[in-house]
């Protein structure tokens, strides 16, 4: 060392600067990696209180809630290029760098932040949240991160599709590869089919409401949000999309209940039942796994409309209460219980008109889940399975002989929809009440591309909703 270097008086620390919609992302991004939280549950409290505690404004909402999502949707993605940026397994950085990495990745190759300002806060952020020393590491890698551009370092990090296409489109796309190649089998065809629907998953989705009949109209909520802020639905005549950044919590019908946010999907499936053809009586309809509410509020409107009643049942307490707030001001009776409906309190037979939503993976709704894709496994699948057929099959012992039943899914998976529904028809797994499968097509008019039926599958990239799966089937016996 020089004379003139031991000389040399220290620099002065200087202490990190706190950017609070940074910090906010990341807390959200350590949310749902340590208590296996959903961003949609987690971000909502965290960004109220980051407005009551400062001058946290929507701007600043609106770069959190892109930056949690972004970093989840792509997350795949980012972590094999940061893999390709360090000189260790990925698996041993510790999950809090790897949130600020990824985070850093995004702004990076994801946004319009300029190169500096996203390496600077990052390198800002991981001294505030994990200390000086690791942030040097975070500075080192988030340079090497910013040297090329997204399509640059897809190009070096994924495997040509010709070699792998799964691994391809896994890594391009952000998806594991299970996934990639449980969707490319539902839904068929070649290359183009499944890389629109992967991203499409990686897109915003937009929030729909749905305007509950007898309660509110459409033409209330266009008149109220105006033509800048909403448009009509696509497909269901109780929908209202609204424009990028709507707030559909500051709605006075939404607040009131009148109307709520549903997927459009979820609206189509509750109307296909609804205007399934009956003989007979029309008095008594059931919605067996009605949590959090949005379908039964909807069945519930449309039931009274018709002088009929709905029973909403939920297994968990705390959902049946969801249920009971969604259908608080219902126009005609309804009953809300918490209820398992494999072992169902009702006598066989009750019911004109069954729903029965089952628990499934949730790969029908990655657009509004992203961290559903990396949480979830293929041997989830094997849980599910036996429930899936058992909720059925008490679906069908439920309603009467003449009756129909709909079994829906959020999820596009072979082995939640046909495969079940064709395995309670025939008997597999225990004995159920003889049902036939009703054309549903019909029941969705004007949407195009529902295939060859008599079940339907909806899908993000065709028709702007989730990937929800409906099939009608009628007791005959």
């Amino acid at each position: 060392m020089s004379e003139q270097s031991r000389r040399r008086p220290p620099k002065p620390y200087r202490r990190p600067k706190k950017d609070p919609v940074r910090i906010l992302a990341f807390e959200a991004l350590r949310a749902v990696d340590e208590r296996d939280a959903y961003a949609n549950l987690v971000l909502p409290p965290l960004l109220r209180k980051a407005r009551e505690k400062s001058d946290f404004d929507a701007r600043d909402a609106a770069l959190a809630t892109e930056l949690v999502y972004g970093t989840l949707r792509r997350q795949g993605t980012y972590d094999a290029i940061i893999a390709a940026c360090i000189d260790r397994p990925l698996r041993e950085v510790d999950p809090p760098v790897l949130d600020v990495l990824a985070l850093g990745a995004h702004q990076l190759l994801g946004t319009r932040i300029p190169t500096h300002a996203a390496v600077s806060a990052s390198v800002e952020l991981a001294r505030v949240v994990l200390g000086d020393g690791r942030a040097k590491f975070v500075n080192a890698v988030l340079r090497k991160v910013s040297q090329d551009d997204l399509d640059t370092w897809v190009e070096r990090v994924a495997p040509p599709y010709d070699e792998d296409a799964e691994d391809h489109l896994a890594v391009v796309h952000s998806h594991p590869r299970w996934v990639v190649s449980a969707l490319w089998d539902s839904l068929g065809g070649g290359r183009a089919g499944i890389e629109d629907l992967l991203e499409a998953d990686n897109e915003r989705p937009e929030v729909t409401l749905v305007a509950r009949p007898g309660r509110a109209t459409t033409g209330e909520l266009l008149d109220v949000l105006g033509e800048e802020s909403a448009l009509p639905g696509r497909w269901s005549p109780y929908a209202v999309r609204l424009a990028e950044g709507g707030e559909p919590g500051a709605i006075d019908a939404v607040r009131e209940g009148r109307a709520g946010v549903q997927d459009e999907g979820s609206q189509l499936v509750a109307i296909a039942l609804a205007n399934a053809p009956l003989e007979g009586r029309d008095e008594r309809w059931l919605d067996g796994c009605a949590g959090p509410g949005g379908k039964a509020a909807l069945l519930g409107a449309l039931a009274a409309g018709r002088g009929a009643t709905l029973l909403a049942s939920e297994k968990q307490p705390h959902r049946a209460r969801l249920v009971d707030r969604a259908l608080t001001g219902n126009p005609g009776p309804y009953q809300v219980i918490a209820a398992d409906g494999t072992r169902p309190p009702w006598r066989p037979g009750s019911f004109d008109r069954v729903l029965v939503d089952v628990p499934c993976s949730g790969l029908g709704a990655l657009r509004r889940r992203p961290e559903a894709r990396w949480r979830r496994r293929p041997e989830d699948l094997e849980g599910f399975a036996p429930l899936q057929r058992a909720l059925l099959r008490e679906a069908l012992s439920a309603v009467r002989v003449g009756g129909v039943v709909g079994y829906a899914t959020c999820s596009p998976h072979l082995a939640e929809t046909r495969v079940v529904v064709d395995d309670v028809l025939r008997g597999r797994g225990g004995p159920a009440p003889e049902a036939e499968l009703v054309d549903a097509r019909p029941l969705m008019p004007g949407v195009p591309a529902l295939g060859d039926g008599p079940d339907v599958q909806l899908w993000p990239h065709v028709h702007g909703t989730d990937a929800m799966y409906l099939a009608l089937l009628r007791r005959t016996a």
